[in-house]
């Protein structure tokens, strides 16, 4: 097999990209004829990548790895994408003028963060985290009254050069220690070398890239401004798909040490603790559901940071599969908050009131993300908290599994609030009719059941995040 076939998905997602390029240059495309083919080739991409799936092997002098882990990402990063472009039939919170840009930045952004989950050379993985960033720096501010918005895109854009300036000075601490830029040379020599200060700054300085990705606190500072600021859309992207990436890069990073450094596993609980703690505190007082669903993201990563520290294969296993739920919980959260504020506005937890009645559909997709997200059986996001947390008790760590349960207690007060908006709140004012498509309609029927069934029936999902686990080097 010639060699250029293991980078078919990355090359897929050029090509996608050159589509809207030239699409962009053009005066005459309309909303509705942009959005059919960038659903027509997201939706290719993704038989792409299952078709890809099964691949393994090295390319680019040996910086670049293919293999079951990175390919499992890659699946799910471009059903991200395809999802959210699924919900961009009307994409009103951006500028007409402005649609083939949008997709074109939303395939380079999927394109980065491909490369991102196969790199395994520093430089590598740094030059693929900053064409996903910018293309992120891109699409934030890329709304309609902007002027508006124009302070959180300057506010993502500094946290963002910040993050990477840490990450590349980390980057270079590792160098000095290792003499290598090569991962897997990395992993030969860091376990001898995992108690010097420098080379525990340097594995903790590289990781604030992804942490800020992950919005991890504290480098979460971003993450409200930013899921209020974006337009419906493009918070939606960076909630599901771009989380997938991070959540990868942490793994492969967290694995440079063996688990031999109890520094570096002191620092990492400190930060799962304070994130779980923080995000689900700020978001109780929350009134935007944006707002509220970015403090929700900051616990989140703290929750998948409790499987990544346990520094086994099990760890690894269930922070995938916990990357895997979270991609769908928080896409139908999203999916129902773009398709109620269909004309891209920032919309408040006191508009759901009464969605029960506007549209039942919705409000059920809307509980069981939210259920998911609290971590309630049967759903998804039960089974995942449940299995970081068994990996964590198999390492000892039962102070932090009791933390993470109570902060998972304190998360059902804020996702209970809106729920009872949708439920059991009348409206003050008559809200307008909610339109609901054919595929609208199909999507939230697939998530709950997607939602249950994999809460449910769990094994074979399981087993794929084992093997993704296992064909990890460590």
């Amino acid at each position: 097999m010639m060699k250029w076939v293991l980078f078919i998905p990355e090359l897929y997602y050029v090509l996608f990209g050159l589509v809207f390029f030239i699409l962009s240059l053009s005066k005459n495309a309309s909303s509705k004829r942009l959005h059919g083919i960038a659903m027509t080739l997201a939706g290719v991409g993704v038989l792409v990548t299952v078709f890809c799936a099964r691949q393994t092997g090295m390319v680019f002098f040996d910086a670049y790895r293919v293999d079951l882990f990175s390919q499992t990402f890659k699946l799910l990063l471009s059903l991200g994408t395809f999802w959210v472009i699924s919900s961009c039939n009307e994409l009103k919170g951006i500028d007409e003028r402005q649609h083939p840009e949008f997709y074109f930045l939303i395939s380079i952004c999927t394109l980065g963060m491909m490369m991102l989950v196969s790199a395994v050379e520093l430089l590598t993985i740094y030059v693929a985290i900053e064409l996903s960033s910018y293309t992120l720096f891109l699409l934030v501010p890329m709304r309609r009254n902007a002027d508006v918005y124009a302070e959180t895109g300057i506010k993502y854009f500094m946290v963002g050069v910040t993050a990477s300036a840490f990450m590349i000075f980390g980057i270079s601490l590792i160098f000095g220690m290792a003499h290598t830029t090569y991962v897997t040379d990395i992993l030969r020599v860091l376990p001898g070398v995992i108690h010097e200060p420098a080379a525990i700054a340097g594995l903790v300085l590289a990781l604030c890239g992804f942490f800020f990705k992950q919005a991890l606190f504290p480098f979460h500072s971003w993450a409200p401004d930013v899921y209020q600021g974006a337009a419906n859309q493009v918070t939606t992207f960076i909630a599901t798909a771009s989380k997938m990436a991070a959540a990868a890069m942490v793994i492969r990073f967290v694995g440079f040490s063996g688990g031999e450094s109890e520094v570096l596993v002191n620092v990492l609980m400190t930060l799962s603790i304070l994130s779980m703690t923080f995000g689900n505190l700020v978001a109780i007082i929350q009134k935007d559901i944006k707002r509220l669903l970015a403090y929700s993201s900051i616990a989140h990563a703290g929750y998948m940071l409790v499987g990544i520290l346990s520094m086994s294969e099990r760890g690894f296993a269930s922070a995938i599969y916990y990357a895997l739920a979270y991609l769908v919980m928080n896409y139908a959260v999203f999916m129902v908050i773009m398709k109620i504020a269909d004309d891209g506005h920032n919309l408040q937890i006191k508009e759901l009131a009464g969605l029960h009645k506007r549209s039942p559909l919705l409000a059920m997709t809307l509980m069981m993300g939210l259920f998911g997200l609290a971590g309630i059986p049967p759903t998804v996001g039960f089974t995942g908290k449940f299995l970081v947390f068994a990996a964590a008790l198999e390492k000892g760590y039962l102070a932090l599994v009791v933390i993470g349960m109570v902060n998972a207690t304190i998360s059902l007060y804020y996702y209970l609030i809106v729920i009872k908006a949708a439920y059991l709140l009348e409206p003050v004012r008559p809200y307008p009719a909610i339109r609901i498509d054919a595929w609208t309609r199909s999507m939230s029927l697939a998530l709950v059941g997607l939602s249950v069934y994999l809460g449910i029936f769990p094994d074979k999902f399981v087993a794929l995040t084992e093997a993704a686990a296992r064909s990890l080097p460590y």
